[in-house]
């Protein structure tokens, strides 16, 4: 909540008026009169690269662990013994429950009155959560195993902890990105934004690669492989490791102001004067230039103005009725960028869930379902080994491409980028469906690096383009951006609710598809649907200009 228009406008004097009042606080009058707008928002400062490279390593210490379980929740899965017809509910669990539950944790940030801030105590929580399911299915099996020993007991309990691990890792995986944005455009200028969301993408790409790399590694072989049970645990110490100090520098990169309501305004007024190290608050009302403003925060704090239904209205906008309300009153163009999203991630994930089974069953023509000690399952292997060197190709290219669109953004605009992103990707992944060759094939696995990153900024790009541009229209017309406005927190989630609605749609539809056509119907999939996208970002999704 920010402070009232016509309290700041006329309380608050020149800065030529402030220095001659008092030349010895000059510049910290100064530093708070550049950070307050017409509105009285705060806008926050520039922000210095190194703060931006901190907030971006919770990107990719999330990417890292992400690349972790693709590359080790199927073994773990086969491992414990989880039965073919549970495998659909494993993967639809946990987009189901972020589908439903992201706009309401959406909404709930954007009204935290949290000391530490609004989206950092989710963003914690989340962490903890991902913790706590990478623990529980990369170790389960050992841990049921130490503590039952009833044969088929330990198996069904291993199977119960290692899907609940699945479940909640995929699930605060998913869900952690809403807040970590949301988070981004709250504490950063526009300016800010724009590069805080390049290095997202930059650090999602090298997290990813780094991932897939430790995932390569025989570690049974090394001192810690004989030191601990298994091969599981040694990968898991390393990415909660990894974890755990990107989150740290994550959550201490930038300060976030607390959310205030109207009745604690003069708490909030204190606040900012004791970081701008001004004399104590008596002293500045005794030279006039608070003192209208302390007045009209008491006055606006009176029972019956704001008192009596500020928390009223905070429970009313926090029920599920009123959420749905506002979600479905976004205005059209946010509704368009979702729906382009959707078809994104749906491109983006039919390719990418089954692709190292399309290498290994379509490009080296191997079989997953011969004998182990076949030749046919040793090429299928040696497929999928290389189709993990393709995702890590594509990990590269997405890091790199997130530098290049920097340099592309002021010659074709997002539009460009949007547009490019769409069209690399569904003619290459079409290329690959037509023409199945190995190096071919590891050549345009840069290309999904460009989608990569493409879906991890530019929609993003656009929804701070159009807060920006709200907030213009409403300083113009001389209105107040108050606290009944939808945040920035609930557009985001919807945003990422994307990715769980094409989570959702490809569980249900594409695991028969490809039971029924083969792998190769996945990258052709991917393909159509990618091109379909590239049309709806063309002619659809509205760009400010």
């Amino acid at each position: 909540m920010t402070l009232m228009k016509e309290s700041f406008h006329g309380a608050l004097p020149p800065p030529s008026e402030v220095a001659k009042a008092d030349m010895d606080s000059t510049k910290a009058e100064e530093a708070v009169l550049q950070s307050v707008t017409r509105t009285g928002a705060v806008v926050p400062r520039k922000r210095a690269v190194g703060r931006l490279i901190m907030h971006s390593m919770a990107m990719f210490g999330r990417e890292f662990c992400y690349a972790v379980e693709a590359a080790f929740v199927t073994p773990v899965l086969l491992s414990v013994g989880l039965p073919k017809s549970l495998y659909s509910l494993v993967w639809l669990i946990s987009p189901i429950l972020g589908f439903v539950l992201q706009p309401v944790v959406g909404s709930a940030s954007d009204h935290c009155t949290c000391s530490w801030g609004k989206r950092r105590p989710y963003i914690l929580g989340l962490g903890i959560i991902m913790l706590l399911g990478m623990a529980l299915y990369l170790n389960g099996d050992v841990m049921i195993s130490a503590s039952i020993g009833e044969r088929d007991k330990r198996r069904t309990w291993a199977i119960v902890i290692t899907m609940l691990g699945v479940v909640l890792f995929d699930f605060a995986a998913d869900f952690i990105d809403g807040p970590i944005k949301a988070y981004l455009f709250d504490v950063c200028s526009h300016q800010d934004k724009e590069k805080g969301l390049h290095y997202h993408a930059l650090f999602t790409g090298l997290g990813g690669a780094l991932g897939y790399l430790t995932g390569a590694v025989d570690w049974g072989k090394t001192v810690l492989g004989h030191s601990l049970a298994s091969e599981f645990q040694v990968i898991f110490l390393i990415a909660a490791l990894v974890f755990i100090i990107c989150l740290t520098v994550h959550l201490r990169s930038i300060p976030e102001v607390p959310l205030i309501y109207e009745n604690e305004e003069a708490k909030f007024l204190l606040e900012v004067t004791e970081s701008y190290k001004y004399s104590s608050i008596e002293e500045e009302i005794n030279k006039s230039y608070l003192k209208s403003t302390c007045a009209e925060i008491k006055a606006a704090a009176k029972p019956g103005k704001w008192a009596d239904t500020s928390r009223t209205e905070e429970q009313r906008r926090m029920t599920l009725k009123s959420l749905l309300k506002t979600l479905l009153s976004m205005p059209s163009h946010y509704r368009y960028l979702c729906v382009s999203h959707l078809f994104g991630w749906m491109a983006f994930l039919s390719n990418m869930l089954f692709f190292t089974d399309f290498m290994g069953q379509v490009v080296y023509q191997g079989s997953p379902y011969a004998p182990h000690n076949s030749t046919l399952y040793l090429t299928y292997k040696t497929g999928v080994e290389v189709g993990c060197w393709g995702l890590c190709i594509n990990a590269i290219s997405s890091s790199v491409y997130s530098y290049v669109q920097k340099i592309l953004l002021p010659y074709i605009g997002l539009k460009g980028l949007y547009f490019i992103g769409y069209l690399l990707f569904g003619l290459g992944t079409g290329l690959i469906g037509l023409f199945p060759n190995v190096h071919s094939t590891l050549a345009l696995c840069s290309l999904f690096g460009v989608m990569s990153s493409t879906l991890y900024t530019v929609p993003f790009h656009l929804i701070a383009e159009y807060h920006r541009e709200e907030e213009s229209l409403k300083l113009q017309d001389g209105e107040q951006a108050g606290e009944h406005d939808r945040g920035k927190g609930i557009d985001c989630a919807a945003l990422t609710c994307m990715v769980q609605l094409a989570q959702i749609i490809l569980g249900v539809g594409l695991g028969l598809l490809v039971s029924v056509a083969g792998s190769a119907v996945t990258v052709i999939s991917a393909s159509m649907v990618a091109l379909i996208g590239c049309c709806f970002v063309a002619f659809c999704v509205r760009y400010v200009e």
